[in-house]
C-alpha cells in the first residue's frame, strides 16, 4: 500500500536538525555507505510507524536475517567462516548507530573469496566423470541443512547439488521426448501428414547432454556473481536491518528506486524492447509494437548488442559482458533525447540504430476488461485489475480509477447484467485510487481507517456521489491480493455491496507505505537511494485490521495457495493484528449472501474439476515440503516415475474449458490486425480465461444476484 506521502508536516512535529547529521559529500564508497547506514538508522527511529529498539536482540535478529538472505541454502561459507561473524552477533546494533562497515566488509569479502573457489570446485567437478549410479540424497529443506564443517564437505555438497541439477535436466528430456512421442503417435494413429522429427537419445548421451547444459548454467552463474558490484550487496546489508522492523520496510538503492517506479507508474522512458543475457551477452528481446525501436525498422529479436551510446557527446560504452540491468540503464534516460545502439545482425552486419527516446507503456500493469457469453444466454462484463497503479508525477498520467472507469463505459455499452472484478494476485498500489474505484461502484462514504504511530486516527472517504454501475458485482480475490486489493474487497464486503469470493483469506498486509530520499536530511547533491517506510496501518470501517488476517471471502474456494504457506501471518517481522473503533456507515444490502453461498456449494461439491483440483494442490504442496531427494539415476527415475503415475490423474484438468465464451472489442479486433504482439497477448490471455474455473463460478454467481439496476 502506497501514499503519495509529504513529510513536510510530519517533520515539523521532530527537531529537524536531529535527522541532518552529515554535512559534506562522502569521498568514496565507502563512505558513501556509513552515511547511508546512519541515515537509514535515523529515519527507522524517528519515522517508522513502530520502532524497534536498536539492542542487542535487534542485532541478533538481523544477523539471522542476514544470512538467510545472503546464503539461504547454505552453500557458501563454511562453519569457520559463520565461528567468525558469529562474534559480531551482537555488534550490529552499534554498528549501524556509528556507521561501522567492519561486519558487512568482512561477510562480503569473504562471500567473494568462497565464491572464487567454488568456481573453481565446480570446475574440477565437471572435469571428472560423475557417477549418477551412487546412492547419495541432496537435503532441500534448508532448515535441516548444516553449514559445511570444512572444504571437503562443501566440495560433496556442491557436487550433490550439481548430480541433481544433471537429473533433473535429463527428467526435462525425458519429458519432452514423450511428449514428442505422443504427437506422432496421434499423427500416425489417424493418418495425418508426419513432419514430427522424434530421435530419442540414449541415457548415456542424456546425461553428456545434461551435464555440457548445467556446467554451463553454473559457470554463468558464477560470471554473473563476479560482474555484481558489492555496492548491490549493501543494498542486501541494509535490508537486513531494515525488514526487522516490518517486513514491508525497504532500503532502496537509486536503480532500485527507477525499477519500482517503472513498474508502479507502467511506464518507462526508452526504446520499448526487453534485454536479454545469454553466455556473457545482450541481445534484444520482443519489441513493442509502436515503440522507438520497433519504429526503427533496423532492428531485430535476436540482435547482439555490442554498444550504447547514451547521449550524442558521450562516447559509445562497450556493454559486451555487462549485465543486463546495467545496460538497461544506459538505454533510458530522458523522453525525447537520441540514444544510439550499435548491433550486431544474424548476418554478422554491425549497424549502427540512432533512436528517440519515449515512453513506453507497460501494459500488463493496466485495467483490461472483456464481454463475456455465459451460459444461461445472458452477457457480462470482467475487469481484470493488476494493480492500483498512479503516477504522482504526472497528473495527466495514467491511474487505476480511471483505467476502471473506462472500462466499465465499454461494458455498458455492450449491455452487460453484471460486473466480476478480478483482483488476483493484485499486490496493490496507491491508497487513493481504493476510494475513486469504490466511487464507481457505490455513492459517498468512508472506505478506510488510517492510523500514524502516535495513534492518531483518520478516516479517508470516497466523496463521488455519481457511481457509474450499481448493478450484481462480485470482486474475486486469491492469497496473494494484498494491501489495496483487500481495502477495496473489504469496504464493499463491509457495505454489502459486492460479492467477494476466492480463497478463504487473502494475504493479510495491512500497513501504508511510504519513500523518503535519504537526500533530504544531507546537504549534499549525491544519491543515496531512499527508504520505503512503513508510516501508518490501515484498519476497515468496522474497526478491524487487516493485517495478518487479511480479508476472508463470502463464498470461500480453495486453491493451489491454500495449502502453502502465503502470506505476512507466516513472515516473524509481521505487525500484529488489532482493532479500533468502527467509523460511522450504513449497510446497502445488496444481494443474499446465505442463499448465494448455499447455491455456490452446491455447485462446487457437485464440481469433480474443482475436487480434483483441490487433491492436486495439496499433492504438490506435499511434494514441495519434501526434505530430500536421491542422486542415484534409477532411483530418481522412479520417484519421476510415480510422480508422472499420479500426474496423470490430474491430466484432466489441463484439458478443462469453463464453457464461457469471450467477446473483444471491435477496437480491439481492428488492433489486433496491425499489432502482433497485442494479438499474442490477447491469444493467451482469453486462452487462459477459458481454463479458469473460478472464472466460471464467479460468473454462476454474478449471474444468481439477479438483473442490473
Amino acid at each position: 500500500m502506497w501514499k503519495n506521502f509529504k513529510l513536510n508536516k510530519f517533520l515539523l512535529l521532530i527537531p529537524l536538525t536531529s535527522l541532518m547529521f552529515c554535512f559534506n559529500s562522502p569521498k568514496n564508497d565507502d563512505e558513501k555507505m556509513q552515511t547511508i547506514m546512519v541515515s537509514v538508522k535515523n529515519t527507522l527511529s524517528y519515522l517508522h510507524y513502530s520502532p524497534k529498539t536498536i539492542n542487542d536482540a535487534y542485532s541478533k535478529d538481523v544477523y539471522k536475517h542476514y544470512f538467510e538472505l545472503v546464503d539461504p541454502a547454505k552453500r557458501y561459507f563454511l562453519q569457520s567462516d559463520m565461528d567468525e561473524f558469529g562474534k559480531h552477533e551482537t555488534k550490529l546494533d552499534d554498528y549501524i548507530n556509528q556507521g561501522d562497515l567492519t561486519f558487512y566488509k568482512l561477510t562480503i569479502d569473504r562471500l567473494y573469496q568462497r565464491v572464487d573457489e567454488i568456481d573453481k570446485i565446480t570446475q574440477d567437478i565437471f572435469s571428472k566423470p560423475l557417477n549418477l549410479q551412487e546412492d547419495e540424497t541432496l537435503i532441500l529443506e534448508p532448515k535441516l541443512k548444516k553449514v559445511p564443517a570444512n572444504k571437503q564437505e562443501q566440495y560433496n555438497e556442491w557436487k550433490k547439488f550439481i548430480k541433481y541439477n544433471i537429473l533433473q535436466e535429463i527428467e526435462s528430456m525425458n519429458s519432452k521426448e514423450e511428449a514428442q512421442k505422443e504427437k506422432k503417435d496421434s499423427v500416425q494413429k489417424y493418418k495425418l501428414q508426419d513432419t514430427i522429427k522424434f530421435k530419442p537419445l540414449t541415457q548415456d548421451e542424456k546425461i553428456k547432454k545434461a551435464t555440457d547444459e548445467v556446467k554451463d548454467l553454473v559457470k554463468d552463474t558464477f560470471t554473473r556473481f563476479k560482474k555484481r558490484k558489492k555496492m548491490d550487496w549493501f543494498t542486501v546489508y541494509m535490508n537486513a536491518y531494515t525488514e526487522v522492523f516490518d517486513p514491508h520496510t525497504n532500503y532502496y538503492s537509486p536503480k532500485d528506486k527507477e525499477d519500482f517506479d517503472t513498474q508502479f507508474t507502467g511506464k518507462v522512458i526508452g526504446i520499448g524492447a526487453l534485454i536479454q543475457e545469454k553466455k556473457g551477452n545482450l541481445y534484444l528481446g520482443a519489441l513493442t509494437i509502436g515503440a522507438p525501436a520497433w519504429k526503427s525498422k533496423q532492428l531485430s529479436e535476436g540482435d547482439k548488442i555490442l554498444k550504447v551510446k547514451s547521449k550524442p557527446k558521450d562516447d559509445a560504452v562497450n556493454v559486451v559482458g555487462m549485465l543486463s540491468d546495467e545496460a538497461v540503464r544506459l538505454i533510458r534516460g530522458e523522453k525525447g533525447t537520441p540514444v544510439t545502439l550499435t548491433v550486431q545482425k544474424k548476418d554478422g552486419t554491425i549497424k549502427d540504430v540512432t533512436m528517440i527516446r519515449e515512453e513506453v507503456a507497460i501494459e500488463d500493469t493496466f485495467a483490461r476488461s472483456i464481454v463475456v457469453n455465459a451460459p444461461n444466454g445472458k452477457k457480462y462484463g470482467f475487469i481484470n485489475l493488476p494493480s492500483f497503479n498512479a503516477d504522482f508525477e504526472n497528473s495527466k498520467g495514467r491511474n487505476a480509477s480511471d483505467d476502471i472507469k473506462n472500462e466499465i463505459v465499454k461494458l455498458k455499452a455492450q449491455n452487460i447484467e453484471g460486473i466480476v472484478l478480478d483482483l488476483r494476485n493484485n499486490g496493490g498500489g496507491s491508497l487513493t485510487e481504493v476510494g475513486d474505484i469504490m466511487g464507481l461502484f457505490m455513492d459517498a462514504g468512508p472506505y478506510v481507517q488510517v492510523k500514524d504511530g502516535n495513534g492518531k486516527i483518520q478516516t479517508l472517504k470516497n466523496k463521488n456521489e455519481t457511481p457509474i454501475w450499481t448493478g450484481p458485482l462480485v470482486i474475486m480475490q486469491n492469497e496473494l491480493s494484498a494491501s489495496a486489493s483487500e481495502i477495496l474487497a473489504g469496504v464493499m464486503q463491509d457495505y454489502g455491496r459486492a460479492m467477494i469470493i476466492g480463497s478463504p483469506q487473502s494475504f493479510g498486509k495491512g500497513t501504508v507505505q511510504t519513500f523518503v530520499d535519504l537526500n533530504r536530511f544531507l546537504n549534499t547533491e549525491d544519491d543515496f537511494g531512499s527508504l520505503k517506510l512503513t508510516i501508518q496501518k490501515f484498519y476497515r470501517i468496522t474497526g478491524e485490521s487487516t493485517q495478518r488476517k487479511g480479508i476472508v471471502s463470502d463464498i470461500q474456494m480453495k486453491d493451489f495457495f491454500t495449502y502453502a504457506e502465503v502470506g505476512e501471518r507466516y513472515d516473524d517481522y509481521a505487525l500484529a493484528w488489532d482493532k479500533i473503533p468502527a467509523t460511522k456507515f450504513e449497510k446497502l444490502n445488496f444481494f443474499n449472501i446465505q442463499a448465494l453461498e448455499k447455491a455456490s456449494a452446491g455447485r462446487m461439491a457437485k464440481n469433480n474439476n474443482y475436487q480434483l483440483l483441490l487433491e492436486s494442490a495439496q499433492w504438490r504442496e506435499k511434494l514441495d515440503k519434501e526434505e530430500s531427494i536421491t542422486l542415484n539415476i534409477n532411483k530418481f527415475n522412479e520417484v519421476m516415475k510415480h510422480r508422472k503415475s499420479q500426474i496423470e490423474k490430474f491430466k484432466v484438468l489441463t484439458k478443462f474449458e469453463n464453457g464461457l465464451q469471450f467477446i473483444m472489442y471491435p477496437s480491439e479486433v481492428e488492433r489486433e490486425k496491425k499489432d502482433e504482439a497485442f494479438k499474442k497477448k490477447s491469444e493467451m490471455w482469453i486462452k487462459n480465461l477459458k481454463k479458469d474455473l473460478y472464472l466460471q463460478e464467479a460468473m454462476n454467481i454474478v449471474s444468481d444476484m439477479g438483473t442490473k439496476s
